[in-house]
C-alpha cells in the first residue's frame, strides 16, 4: 500500500501527519500528489469527504518556504506565497485546521479570513507577515482593496469547492481574485461537479491543467458506503422520530438540515428539551457562536447540529454516524451535499429524508435524476415497526430521554372588590346576581321594600340631581 513517503512528501510533513495517525493517501491524494507537487495545473473532481484538503494542501505547503529557510532571504519579506479560496467560514476554517496539522515542523504562518468578524486582527496579522491565506472571497478582496493583503507573489492559487462558489455567486469574486495574482502561478481547483461556468474559468485562467477525477457523476459522488432511507412523515412526528433515531443502535453524531433558519433554531430547542445535546448552526447566529457550535460539535460535546444548507457547507467532522433532512432538499444538489456529510474518509453513515405530502412532487424528480429507487417514499410514523426494524431503535423506545419539565400553575390573586361592589358574574351569589348594584332602577326591590329571593335588604336612598349648581334633595316616591 503507497504512501505519503513513498509519493515523495517531505519527511517533516511526513512526521506531522504521522502523529496524528494519517500514514495512507485516499485515492484523490495518491492521484493529485504526483501531479501537484510538479507545481503543474490541475482539475481535481472529487465528492466531498475524500480528503481533497491534503490533495492540494501538501503540494502548497512543500512549494511555500518557511521564513527559518535560507532561501526566504531572496523573496518578499511576509508576503503570502500561497492562497486558498474556500465558499464558506466553515469550510476555510477546515481547511487551516488541517494546513496547520500538516506543516506544524515546517514553521509556516498560515491565516484565515472570513466575513462576519472584525478586520483588527486580521489586519495586524497580515502586516506582521503571512505565508498562507486561507479565506472565503468577499473577506479576501476587502483586505486587497484595503491593500492590506498583496497578491502579487502568490505562487499558487487553489479553488476549494468551486461549484459551490458558483452556486452562492461568488463567481466574479473569484475572477477578480485571480486578476490579482501573477499568470505564472499554479492554480489548483477542486470541485464535486463540473458546471459549464466552472468549465469557462479553468480554460480562461489554468494552463494546460490536468484532469483528475477521482469519481464519476452524480451515481457515485453519493457514497457509496451510506445507507438512504426516504420516509414520508408528518412534521409534529418528525421531532419524536428523531429522539427515537438518536437512540438506535449505531448513533452516534447527527446532523439535521433544515430549509429555514428559524426551523433550526425551534427544532435544535425541541431536542433540548428531549434531553439531547443539540445545538443550531445558521445564518443569524454571531460567528463566535457558530465556531463554538462546530468545536463542540467536533469534540463530542454535542451530539445533534441543527443546520441550514448554507451554514453546514464544507463541514467535514468525523464520526457523523446520521444526517437527517427534516425537509425534502431543493434538488438533486442539495441532497448529495447533504448526505455527504456522513459516510466521510472510509466509514458508514445513514443518511434519513423526510418528505412531507407537499413536497411528493420535488423528490420524484430529484429520485429521478438521481436514478434512485425511492420513487414512492413509505409513510411512516413514529411508532411505525418498519422506523424501528430500518433503524435498529430498540423496542419501547421513546422520543425523550428526560421527563418534560413540569407547567407550573399560577394562582390568580382574588380580585379586591369596592365597598357596594358585587363580584363579577362567576362569583357572584345568587341573591347579588339577582340584585343591582346601589343607586341603580327601583326594579330590583318589592313593593313592600323586600328583595326577591334571598337577597339582602337593600337601603333606599335619594338621588341627587343639580340645578343651577346647586344639590336638590329629590323626596323618595
Amino acid at each position: 500500500m503507497t504512501t505519503f513517503r513513498e509519493l515523495g512528501v517531505l519527511p517533516k510533513i511526513c512526521d506531522a501527519l504521522d502523529r496524528a495517525g494519517i500514514t495512507t493517501p485516499f485515492a484523490i491524494q495518491e492521484m493529485t500528489l504526483s501531479v501537484a507537487l510538479l507545481g503543474t495545473d490541475l482539475i481535481g473532481q472529487a465528492r466531498t469527504g475524500t480528503g481533497k484538503t491534503l490533495a492540494f494542501g501538501i503540494p502548497v505547503l512543500q512549494r511555500s518556504v518557511a521564513p527559518s529557510d535560507p532561501a526566504y532571504a531572496d523573496m518578499p519579506q511576509g508576503k503570502p506565497q500561497a492562497l486558498i479560496v474556500a465558499p464558506t467560514r466553515e469550510l476555510a476554517l477546515q481547511v487551516s485546521n488541517d494546513l496547520h496539522l500538516a506543516s506544524k515542523d515546517l514553521g509556516l504562518r498560515v491565516l484565515t479570513v472570513y466575513g462576519g468578524v472584525g478586520y483588527d486582527t486580521q489586519l495586524e496579522t497580515l502586516e506582521s507577515g503571512v505565508d498562507i491565506v486561507v479565506g472565503t472571497p468577499g473577506r479576501l478582496i476587502d483586505l486587497a482593496n484595503r491593500r492590506a493583503l498583496d497578491l502579487s507573489h502568490v505562487h499558487a492559487l487553489v479553488l476549494d469547492e468551486a461549484d459551490e462558489m458558483l452556486d452562492l455567486g461568488f463567481l466574479p469574486d473569484v475572477i477578480t481574485l485571480l486578476s490579482k495574482t501573477p499568470e505564472t502561478r499554479q492554480t489548483m481547483l477542486f470541485s464535486a461537479t463540473m458546471p459549464a461556468a466552472i468549465v469557462a474559468l479553468a480554460r480562461t485562467h489554468m494552463r494546460h491543467p490536468m484532469n483528475i477525477r477521482a469519481e464519476s457523476s452524480y451515481d457515485t459522488t453519493m457514497v457509496p458506503a451510506t445507507a438512504q432511507f426516504i420516509y414520508q412523515a408528518h412534521d409534529l412526528d418528525k421531532p419524536e422520530i428523531i429522539g427515537r433515531v438518536l437512540q438506535a443502535e449505531d448513533a452516534e453524531k447527527m446532523i439535521v438540515f433544515t430549509r429555514t433558519k428559524r426551523q433550526a433554531q425551534r427544532i435544535a430547542e425541541d431536542l433540548q428539551e428531549r434531553g439531547f445535546n443539540a445545538s443550531p448552526l445558521h445564518g443569524d447566529m454571531a460567528q463566535v457562536a457558530r465556531e463554538k457550535a462546530l468545536a463542540r460539535f467536533r469534540e463530542d460535546k454535542i451530539q445533534v447540529l441543527v443546520c441550514t444548507d448554507v451554514a453546514a457547507r464544507g463541514i467535514d467532522v468525523r464520526g457523523v454516524s446520521h444526517v437527517i433532512n427534516y425537509t425534502c432538499p431543493e434538488d438533486d444538489k442539495a441532497y448529495v451535499h447533504r448526505i455527504g456529510r456522513t459516510g466521510r474518509a472510509g466509514a458508514t453513515g445513514t443518511a434519513i429524508t423526510f418528505v412531507d405530502w407537499a413536497d411528493l412532487h420535488r423528490w420524484k424528480m430529484i429520485n429521478k435524476t438521481l436514478d434512485l429507487p425511492f420513487d414512492e417514499p413509505q409513510e411512516t410514523y413514529s411508532t411505525s415497526e418498519h422506523l424501528f426494524h430500518d433503524q435498529g431503535i430498540p423496542a419501547g423506545t421513546k422520543g425523550r430521554i428526560v421527563d418534560p419539565a413540569p407547567v407550573e400553575k399560577k394562582e390568580r390573586a382574588p380580585r379586591e372588590r369596592r365597598s357596594g361592589e358585587g363580584q363579577r358574574s362567576g362569583g357572584r351569589s345568587e341573591g347579588q346576581r339577582s340584585g343591582q348594584r346601589s343607586g341603580e332602577g327601583s326594579g330590583a326591590t318589592s313593593g313592600s321594600g323586600e328583595s326577591s329571593g334571598d337577597a339582602p335588604r337593600r337601603r333606599n336612598r335619594s338621588r341627587r340631581r343639580t340645578r343651577g349648581g346647586s344639590s336638590v334633595e329629590t323626596p323618595n316616591a
